[in-house]
């Protein structure tokens, strides 16, 4: 081995080391040089932003303020005030037709902005739960988008019928090209952990893990870097969103709050895969949420600018 290697394969060694994936190192036999340990590529994240955090206002408000806070990616979700009314119109009903799914994608793309993610609006357990998430994979299906978002009821959901539908959807969902992601909403699925152990009997490609730390924290007042840790591997997404205990218990926009990011996407920063990281609250803690566009814009090219930041920090 020349000096000129030693530095890197020592690199590689310590970031296996630091994210728990020493063990690995058992599944390749001893070799010379740059066969010492295999190759590690960094992640590609995509930042994204939810239309929900301007849920107050019309869709094409939201369309347009997340193009021109310089985003790439954009994820769907859930509904919008259309007229000011205050009533709100989902931004793709559940069933709807696939091809208005296919409709709603090509406008985004037509103004540069890449759908990555959709949300599913029903919990696995639902009496249409199957049925539901089915047809959102159709709808993603056709609209090119890459993953389908579900979670489960804050008080718990009920993990047999999770393994028994999801076993059912992860063909349909390959067969889509699209990725159901499940996150932690409280209850028993509430930790990335409990999500990974689901995922994992499941054993289906199509179905993976969401990453919400602020969800983590929110509730089960657990620190979200630990359990990380136990469900990276299976991690395909996240939804962004930070969290306070002081001086509010409160959820908030990322960097806001006291989830540390660098240690956060640290154990999934050099999968090689790409990894969604969708902007779910960007909002400030403790203020008043803006009541015009123009604020929300501010704060959303805030939420990019930051996570920007922790990527090529972690990255370098």
């Amino acid at each position: 081995m020349s000096h000129s290697e030693t530095p890197q394969i020592f690199e590689r060694r310590a970031f296996l080391k630091q994210a728990g994936l020493t063990g690995s190192l058992a599944l390749f036999p001893q070799a010379r040089g740059k066969d010492l340990l295999p190759a590690i590529k960094p992640t590609t994240f995509q930042i994204a932003c939810m239309t929900l955090p301007y849920s107050r206002f019309s869709l094409k408000r939201a369309l347009e303020g997340i193009k021109k806070t310089g985003y790439e990616y954009i994820a769907w979700g859930t509904s919008h005030d259309e007229t000011g009314s205050g009533k709100r119109v989902p931004v793709m009903p559940t069933d709807a037709p696939p091809s208005k799914a296919k409709d709603l994608s090509q406008r985004c793309r037509d103004m540069g902005l890449k759908p990555v993610m959709m949300f599913s609006t029903v919990y696995p357990e639902h009496e249409h739960g199957f049925e539901v998430l089915k047809h959102r994979l159709l709808q993603a299906g056709a609209a090119g988008i890459g993953q389908v978002l579900t979670f489960g009821h804050t008080k718990g959901g009920n993990r047999k019928v999770w393994i028994e539908r999801f076993k059912r959807l992860g063909p349909i969902a390959r067969d889509q090209g699209v990725l159901l992601v499940v996150k932690q909403h409280g209850g028993s699925t509430g930790t990335g952990e409990a999500c990974a152990e689901i995922v994992r009997e499941v054993n289906d490609p199509g179905i993976r893990v969401n990453y919400d730390a602020g969800n983590v924290m929110d509730y089960l007042d657990l620190d979200p870097i630990p359990d990380i840790k136990k469900c990276a591997e299976e991690v395909r997404s996240f939804c962004i969103k930070d969290h306070r205990n002081w001086p509010k218990d409160q959820d908030c926009g990322p960097g806001f709050g006291e989830i540390d990011h660098y240690r956060l996407l640290h154990p999934v920063a050099f999968t090689g895969r790409t990894i969604p990281l969708c902007c779910e609250n960007i909002f400030a803690p403790l203020v008043p949420r803006p009541v015009k566009p123009e604020g929300i814009d501010i704060l959303a090219r805030r939420s990019r600018e930051f996570l920007k930041t922790i990527i090529s920090g972690l990255h370098s």
